[in-house]
Protein backbone atom coordinates (compact mmCIF):
# COMPACT_ATOMS: atom_id res chain seq x y z
CA UNK A 1 0.00 0.00 0.00
CA UNK A 2 1.69 3.89 -1.05
CA UNK A 3 0.32 6.95 -0.37
CA UNK A 4 0.95 10.34 -2.31
CA UNK A 5 0.98 12.10 1.22
CA UNK A 6 1.69 9.40 4.16
CA UNK A 7 -1.48 9.71 6.81
CA UNK A 8 0.01 10.72 10.38
CA UNK A 9 -0.91 7.70 12.88
CA UNK A 10 -0.08 7.84 16.59
CA UNK A 11 1.10 4.94 18.40
CA UNK A 12 0.44 4.81 22.00
CA UNK A 13 2.39 2.19 23.93
CA UNK A 14 1.28 0.59 27.25
CA UNK A 15 3.93 -2.57 27.44
CA UNK A 16 2.76 -5.71 27.97
CA UNK A 17 4.45 -8.90 25.89
CA UNK A 18 5.31 -7.04 22.51
CA UNK A 19 7.88 -4.86 24.93
CA UNK A 20 9.38 -7.21 27.28
CA UNK A 21 13.31 -8.17 26.25
CA UNK A 22 14.55 -11.30 27.86
CA UNK A 23 18.07 -12.25 28.01
CA UNK A 24 17.45 -15.56 25.52
CA UNK A 25 16.42 -16.11 22.73
CA UNK A 26 14.69 -19.30 23.52
CA UNK A 27 12.86 -17.22 26.54
CA UNK A 28 9.53 -17.89 25.92
CA UNK A 29 7.55 -17.99 29.20
CA UNK A 30 9.96 -15.77 31.81
CA UNK A 31 10.73 -12.82 29.77
CA UNK A 32 9.02 -10.80 32.22
CA UNK A 33 10.91 -11.57 35.22
CA UNK A 34 13.70 -9.55 34.89
CA UNK A 35 11.28 -6.54 34.11
CA UNK A 36 13.42 -5.29 31.08
CA UNK A 37 10.82 -3.38 28.75
CA UNK A 38 11.45 -1.23 25.49
CA UNK A 39 9.90 1.93 25.18
CA UNK A 40 7.59 2.47 22.49
CA UNK A 41 10.49 4.77 20.59
CA UNK A 42 12.68 1.89 20.80
CA UNK A 43 9.84 -0.57 19.51
CA UNK A 44 9.18 1.66 16.68
CA UNK A 45 13.02 1.84 15.83
CA UNK A 46 12.63 -2.06 15.65
CA UNK A 47 10.08 -1.62 12.73
CA UNK A 48 11.66 0.87 10.10
CA UNK A 49 9.54 -0.09 7.83
CA UNK A 50 6.68 1.71 9.01
CA UNK A 51 8.02 4.67 7.71
CA UNK A 52 6.75 3.79 4.39
CA UNK A 53 3.43 3.64 5.62
CA UNK A 54 2.80 6.45 7.50
CA UNK A 55 4.02 9.70 9.64
CA UNK A 56 4.08 7.41 13.06
CA UNK A 57 4.50 9.81 16.10
CA UNK A 58 5.17 7.57 19.55
CA UNK A 59 3.71 8.13 23.11
CA UNK A 60 4.51 5.76 25.98
CA UNK A 61 1.07 6.06 28.27
CA UNK A 62 1.91 2.90 29.99
CA UNK A 63 4.75 0.59 30.40
CA UNK A 64 3.35 -2.70 32.04
CA UNK A 65 2.03 -6.14 31.70
CA UNK A 66 -1.19 -6.64 30.61
CA UNK A 67 -1.66 -7.90 33.95
CA UNK A 68 -1.61 -4.75 35.47
CA UNK A 69 -3.86 -2.79 32.88
CA UNK A 70 -6.59 -1.44 35.76
CA UNK A 71 -10.01 0.33 34.47
CA UNK A 72 -8.01 4.20 35.16
CA UNK A 73 -5.74 3.12 32.83
CA UNK A 74 -8.47 2.49 30.18
CA UNK A 75 -9.88 6.15 31.29
CA UNK A 76 -6.23 7.56 30.82
CA UNK A 77 -6.02 6.22 27.55
CA UNK A 78 -9.22 6.26 26.09
CA UNK A 79 -9.05 10.40 27.02
CA UNK A 80 -5.69 10.55 25.94
CA UNK A 81 -6.90 9.08 22.09
CA UNK A 82 -9.94 11.74 22.10
CA UNK A 83 -7.85 14.39 23.16
CA UNK A 84 -5.02 13.78 20.23
CA UNK A 85 -7.84 12.92 17.80
CA UNK A 86 -9.86 16.17 18.74
CA UNK A 87 -6.76 18.19 18.17
CA UNK A 88 -5.36 16.92 15.38
CA UNK A 89 -8.31 16.76 12.60
CA UNK A 90 -5.69 15.83 9.75
CA UNK A 91 -4.71 12.26 11.66
CA UNK A 92 -5.43 8.81 9.90
CA UNK A 93 -6.18 7.03 12.86
CA UNK A 94 -4.22 5.67 16.32
CA UNK A 95 -2.58 2.16 17.03
CA UNK A 96 -1.90 0.95 20.50
CA UNK A 97 0.20 -1.40 22.09
CA UNK A 98 -0.67 -3.87 24.71
CA UNK A 99 -0.03 -7.03 26.44
CA UNK A 100 -2.32 -9.57 24.66
CA UNK A 101 -4.04 -10.84 28.54
CA UNK A 102 -6.51 -7.81 28.72
CA UNK A 103 -6.21 -6.99 24.92
CA UNK A 104 -9.50 -7.53 24.78
CA UNK A 105 -10.82 -6.17 27.64
CA UNK A 106 -9.05 -2.06 26.89
CA UNK A 107 -10.10 -2.62 22.99
CA UNK A 108 -13.53 -3.16 23.91
CA UNK A 109 -13.49 -0.03 25.88
CA UNK A 110 -11.80 2.11 23.34
CA UNK A 111 -14.61 0.74 21.08
CA UNK A 112 -17.33 2.04 23.53
CA UNK A 113 -14.92 5.31 24.41
CA UNK A 114 -13.67 6.80 21.78
CA UNK A 115 -16.03 9.59 19.82
CA UNK A 116 -14.37 9.71 16.80
CA UNK A 117 -15.01 7.01 13.48
CA UNK A 118 -10.83 6.94 12.60
CA UNK A 119 -9.32 3.83 13.07
CA UNK A 120 -7.76 2.79 16.77
CA UNK A 121 -6.36 -0.44 16.09
CA UNK A 122 -4.65 -2.39 19.20
CA UNK A 123 -2.04 -5.18 19.28
CA UNK A 124 0.08 -7.08 20.97
CA UNK A 125 2.33 -10.02 20.69
CA UNK A 126 2.48 -13.84 21.83
CA UNK A 127 6.77 -14.26 21.34
CA UNK A 128 8.75 -10.92 23.08
CA UNK A 129 10.47 -9.18 20.73
CA UNK A 130 13.72 -10.81 21.68
CA UNK A 131 12.79 -14.59 20.69
CA UNK A 132 13.00 -16.23 17.76
CA UNK A 133 10.34 -15.88 15.59
CA UNK A 134 8.57 -13.14 17.49
CA UNK A 135 5.45 -11.90 16.23
CA UNK A 136 5.97 -8.52 17.68
CA UNK A 137 7.49 -6.36 14.73
CA UNK A 138 5.28 -7.72 12.11
CA UNK A 139 2.19 -7.12 14.69
CA UNK A 140 3.43 -3.74 14.78
CA UNK A 141 3.36 -2.98 11.46
CA UNK A 142 0.53 -4.23 10.47
CA UNK A 143 -1.36 -2.26 13.34
CA UNK A 144 0.41 0.96 11.83
CA UNK A 145 -0.58 0.02 8.14
CA UNK A 146 -4.36 -0.79 9.38
CA UNK A 147 -5.06 2.30 11.30
CA UNK A 148 -3.25 4.42 7.91
CA UNK A 149 -5.77 2.97 6.07
CA UNK A 150 -8.82 5.16 5.29
CA UNK A 151 -11.08 1.80 4.89
CA UNK A 152 -10.26 1.07 8.53
CA UNK A 153 -12.18 4.18 9.46
CA UNK A 154 -16.15 3.32 10.56
CA UNK A 155 -15.81 -0.08 12.05
CA UNK A 156 -15.03 0.74 15.59
CA UNK A 157 -11.41 -0.21 17.37
CA UNK A 158 -10.01 -2.96 15.96
CA UNK A 159 -7.63 -5.53 17.41
CA UNK A 160 -4.63 -6.92 14.67
CA UNK A 161 -2.50 -9.80 15.23
CA UNK A 162 -1.45 -13.06 13.13
CA UNK A 163 -2.07 -10.85 9.95
CA UNK A 164 -6.10 -10.82 11.21
CA UNK A 165 -8.25 -7.47 11.43
CA UNK A 166 -10.98 -8.17 14.37
CA UNK A 167 -13.95 -6.30 15.88
CA UNK A 168 -12.70 -5.51 19.51
CA UNK A 169 -16.58 -6.56 20.38
CA UNK A 170 -16.35 -9.92 19.35
CA UNK A 171 -12.69 -11.18 19.91
CA UNK A 172 -11.14 -12.64 22.39
CA UNK A 173 -7.73 -14.65 23.53
CA UNK A 174 -8.16 -18.47 22.83
CA UNK A 175 -4.72 -19.85 23.54
CA UNK A 176 -2.39 -18.94 26.29
CA UNK A 177 0.81 -19.20 24.20
CA UNK A 178 -0.42 -20.23 20.29
CA UNK A 179 0.50 -16.54 17.76
CA UNK A 180 -3.29 -17.71 16.05
CA UNK A 181 -4.56 -17.24 19.76
CA UNK A 182 -7.19 -14.25 18.72
CA UNK A 183 -10.49 -15.58 17.38
CA UNK A 184 -14.07 -14.22 16.72
CA UNK A 185 -16.30 -17.36 17.51
CA UNK A 186 -18.67 -17.70 15.07
CA UNK A 187 -18.75 -14.31 13.17
CA UNK A 188 -15.20 -14.49 12.24
CA UNK A 189 -12.49 -11.36 11.51
CA UNK A 190 -13.08 -8.46 9.41
CA UNK A 191 -10.61 -8.83 7.06
CA UNK A 192 -6.98 -8.94 6.38
CA UNK A 193 -3.27 -6.97 7.04
CA UNK A 194 -2.35 -9.38 4.34
CA UNK A 195 1.32 -10.67 3.03
CA UNK A 196 0.67 -8.20 -0.50
CA UNK A 197 0.69 -4.73 2.12
CA UNK A 198 -2.53 -4.45 1.42
CA UNK A 199 -5.52 -4.00 4.30
CA UNK A 200 -8.70 -5.88 2.90
CA UNK A 201 -12.52 -6.27 4.74
CA UNK A 202 -15.26 -8.29 4.28
CA UNK A 203 -17.46 -7.21 6.51
CA UNK A 204 -18.50 -4.30 8.93
CA UNK A 205 -19.08 -4.56 12.92
CA UNK A 206 -23.21 -3.68 13.54
CA UNK A 207 -23.29 -2.50 16.77
CA UNK A 208 -22.92 0.33 18.12
CA UNK A 209 -19.47 1.83 18.71
CA UNK A 210 -17.17 4.94 19.11
CA UNK A 211 -18.70 7.63 17.27
CA UNK A 212 -22.24 6.57 17.77
CA UNK A 213 -21.74 5.74 21.63
CA UNK A 214 -23.22 7.50 24.07
CA UNK A 215 -20.82 6.52 26.76
CA UNK A 216 -18.30 9.83 27.03
CA UNK A 217 -15.55 9.52 30.07
CA UNK A 218 -14.06 12.90 29.73
CA UNK A 219 -15.61 13.94 33.47
CA UNK A 220 -15.37 10.22 34.88
CA UNK A 221 -12.79 10.36 36.89
CA UNK A 222 -13.54 6.37 38.26
CA UNK A 223 -16.03 3.68 37.17
CA UNK A 224 -18.81 1.84 38.47
CA UNK A 225 -17.26 -1.61 40.47
CA UNK A 226 -18.56 -4.22 38.65
CA UNK A 227 -17.58 -7.79 39.36
CA UNK A 228 -18.34 -11.33 37.63
CA UNK A 229 -19.36 -14.44 39.48
CA UNK A 230 -18.18 -17.46 37.37
CA UNK A 231 -20.49 -20.86 37.79
CA UNK A 232 -20.01 -23.84 37.75
CA UNK A 233 -21.45 -27.47 39.36
CA UNK A 234 -22.00 -26.74 42.61
CA UNK A 235 -21.74 -23.13 43.14
CA UNK A 236 -22.70 -22.10 45.89
CA UNK A 237 -23.72 -17.84 46.76
CA UNK A 238 -21.13 -17.25 48.91
CA UNK A 239 -18.64 -15.27 46.76
CA UNK A 240 -22.29 -13.48 45.72
CA UNK A 241 -23.20 -12.53 48.62
CA UNK A 242 -19.86 -11.11 49.87
CA UNK A 243 -19.66 -8.86 46.77
CA UNK A 244 -23.06 -7.11 47.53
CA UNK A 245 -22.15 -6.63 51.18
CA UNK A 246 -18.44 -4.94 49.88
CA UNK A 247 -20.85 -2.64 48.31
CA UNK A 248 -20.61 -3.81 44.13
CA UNK A 249 -22.02 -1.92 41.99
CA UNK A 250 -22.73 -4.23 39.47
CA UNK A 251 -22.26 -8.32 39.03
CA UNK A 252 -22.17 -10.22 35.84
CA UNK A 253 -22.85 -13.91 36.00
CA UNK A 254 -20.99 -15.96 33.76
CA UNK A 255 -23.49 -18.94 34.33
CA UNK A 256 -23.72 -22.29 31.81
CA UNK A 257 -24.87 -23.08 28.95
CA UNK A 258 -27.66 -20.62 28.11
CA UNK A 259 -26.95 -19.12 31.50
CA UNK A 260 -28.60 -20.63 33.70
CA UNK A 261 -26.35 -22.09 36.96
CA UNK A 262 -26.97 -24.44 40.30
CA UNK A 263 -29.85 -23.03 42.36
CA UNK A 264 -27.34 -22.01 44.96
CA UNK A 265 -25.99 -19.50 42.75
CA UNK A 266 -29.09 -18.34 41.27
CA UNK A 267 -30.65 -17.96 44.86
CA UNK A 268 -27.65 -15.79 45.46
CA UNK A 269 -28.53 -13.61 42.57
CA UNK A 270 -31.84 -13.09 43.42
CA UNK A 271 -30.54 -11.81 47.08
CA UNK A 272 -28.42 -9.00 44.99
CA UNK A 273 -31.36 -8.09 42.80
CA UNK A 274 -33.11 -7.82 46.08
CA UNK A 275 -30.15 -5.49 47.27
CA UNK A 276 -30.54 -3.11 44.54
CA UNK A 277 -27.47 -4.52 42.29
CA UNK A 278 -28.02 -5.02 38.76
CA UNK A 279 -27.01 -8.73 37.53
CA UNK A 280 -26.33 -9.70 33.83
CA UNK A 281 -26.71 -13.09 32.91
CA UNK A 282 -23.39 -13.80 30.74
CA UNK A 283 -22.47 -17.57 29.59
CA UNK A 284 -18.60 -18.59 29.83
CA UNK A 285 -19.45 -21.20 26.98
CA UNK A 286 -17.21 -18.93 24.58
CA UNK A 287 -20.05 -18.18 21.39
CA UNK A 288 -23.97 -17.65 21.62
CA UNK A 289 -26.45 -15.78 23.22
CA UNK A 290 -27.87 -15.18 26.48
CA UNK A 291 -32.20 -14.51 25.50
CA UNK A 292 -34.25 -12.78 27.74
CA UNK A 293 -36.39 -16.38 28.84
CA UNK A 294 -39.11 -15.95 30.79
CA UNK A 295 -37.36 -16.74 34.40
CA UNK A 296 -34.60 -14.12 33.85
CA UNK A 297 -36.98 -11.40 32.88
CA UNK A 298 -39.56 -12.35 35.66
CA UNK A 299 -36.85 -12.76 38.20
CA UNK A 300 -35.00 -9.26 36.95
CA UNK A 301 -31.80 -10.18 35.26
CA UNK A 302 -30.16 -8.25 32.49
CA UNK A 303 -28.89 -10.82 29.71
CA UNK A 304 -25.76 -10.19 27.65
CA UNK A 305 -26.85 -11.32 24.53
CA UNK A 306 -23.75 -12.90 23.12
CA UNK A 307 -20.90 -10.54 25.12
CA UNK A 308 -18.09 -12.41 26.88
CA UNK A 309 -18.69 -11.69 30.64
CA UNK A 310 -15.42 -9.63 30.52
CA UNK A 311 -17.21 -7.46 28.29
CA UNK A 312 -20.09 -7.00 29.34
CA UNK A 313 -18.78 -6.04 32.36
CA UNK A 314 -17.04 -3.10 30.60
CA UNK A 315 -20.22 -2.27 29.16
CA UNK A 316 -22.49 -2.43 32.57
CA UNK A 317 -19.76 -0.49 34.36
CA UNK A 318 -20.22 2.62 31.76
CA UNK A 319 -23.34 2.15 31.76
CA UNK A 320 -23.79 2.35 35.32
CA UNK A 321 -22.02 6.15 34.83
CA UNK A 322 -25.39 7.30 33.24
CA UNK A 323 -28.30 5.22 34.68
CA UNK A 324 -29.47 2.88 37.21
CA UNK A 325 -32.53 1.70 34.99
CA UNK A 326 -33.18 -1.76 34.46
CA UNK A 327 -34.52 -1.07 31.38
CA UNK A 328 -32.02 1.76 29.60
CA UNK A 329 -29.84 -0.99 30.81
CA UNK A 330 -31.03 -3.53 28.70
CA UNK A 331 -31.58 -1.49 26.31
CA UNK A 332 -27.72 -0.46 26.14
CA UNK A 333 -27.00 -4.58 26.81
CA UNK A 334 -28.20 -5.21 23.69
CA UNK A 335 -27.47 -2.31 21.24
CA UNK A 336 -23.62 -2.74 21.91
Amino acid sequence: MTYDQLPRVYLFGTGGTISFFAESRTDFANYSYSGRQLTIDEMLARVPEAKALAEVIPEQVVNVGSTEMYPHHWLTLAKRINAQLSDDAGAGGVAVTHGTATLEETAYFLNLTVRDPRPVVVTGAMRPPSAMGTDADNNLLDAVRVAAAPQSAGRGALVVLNNEIQAARDVTKTDSYRVETFQSGHLGFLGYADSDGQVVYYRRPERRHTVDSEFDVSAVAELPRVDIAYAYAGAGGTAIDALVADGVGGIVAAGLGSGGSPSTFMAALQRAVAAGVPVVIATHVGTGRVVQTRRFVEEGYLVADNLHPKKARILLMLALTLTADHDELQRMMLEY
